[in-house]
């Protein structure tokens, strides 16, 4: 698990009262992701610039991005016409498979790369462990400078701290519903009546466990787990004496 990169430090003054404030104090990144994005990679810049561009929809040009890399100095610029949130960027994919040691990646600007900072974060980190640098024109952002990495280390922090802001927010969130008494997580499969209704149909040897998991709308699997004894054949099932009581599923073997 990666380690924090922002430690909550509270500090209390008063002021004619009490004020309390939240401190977030970034922490250098110790994970393998971004550990090292202050480093100068590459160190020298000897290979090519490589351009990505791309638009949301196929009724949009290309025509003004492909120029602002053309003037940038790239070489080769792949492109692709799909929405940020399609994880399905085949342009992407070959342009970040044809960089090689020293190439930098030149997009115009940062939401034509990433779709979320924790995306583009993720994508940067991975050309840096390959000696790739990155440069966004709009933002004027280059990895290849001190001045760039700064940047991504703090965006890396940001991540770090939202990412972490939304697990709180989630864990508080199911705390407030077990106290509220709510029930967590899938509804049962069967309801009460439902298994009711399976034993008495079990009970007649014309009818088949796959014929009444069809009728109740449900899986063989879900009629053994939700009646057990059923395990022991139709023998078992008429001899158990319990109570016709919700059981809780056993595990699937599945």
């Amino acid at each position: 698990m990666p380690k924090k990169r922002c430690q909550k430090v509270d500090v209390l003054k008063n002021l004619g009262g009490t004020l309390f404030c939240t401190i977030w104090r970034v922490q250098p990144p110790q994970d393998d992701d971004t550990a090292d994005l202050l480093a100068p990679v590459p160190a020298v810049r000897t290979g090519d610039l490589v351009g990505y561009a791309r638009v949301s929809t196929k009724g949009q040009l290309l025509d003004r991005q492909v120029h602002a890399l053309n003037t940038a100095g790239c070489i080769r610029i792949f492109s692709d016409k799909k929405s940020g949130r399609n994880a399905e960027r085949e342009e992407l994919w070959k342009a970040l498979d044809y960089l090689r040691e020293g190439d930098t990646l030149v997009v115009p600007s940062l939401d034509r790369l990433g779709r979320s900072i924790q995306d583009l974060i993720a994508i940067v980190s991975g050309l840096r462990k390959r000696g790739v640098g990155f440069t966004s024109l709009h933002e004027a952002i280059d990895t290849t400078t001190p001045g760039g990495r700064l940047v991504f280390h703090v965006f890396a922090a940001l991540a770090e701290f939202i990412r972490e802001l939304i697990v709180q927010g989630t864990n508080e969130g199911l705390d407030a519903a077990r106290a509220r008494g709510a029930r967590l997580g899938r509804p049962p499969a069967m309801t009460e009546e439902q298994v009711c209704h399976a034993r008495d149909l079990l009970a007649r040897p014309e009818n088949t466990v796959t014929s009444i998991a069809k009728l109740l709308g449900v899986s063989r699997n879900t009629i053994y787990n939700y009646v057990p004894e059923l395990k022991g054949g139709r023998l078992a099932l008429a001899e158990a004496t319990n109570a016709p009581e919700l059981p809780q599923p056993t595990r699937s073997e599945e």
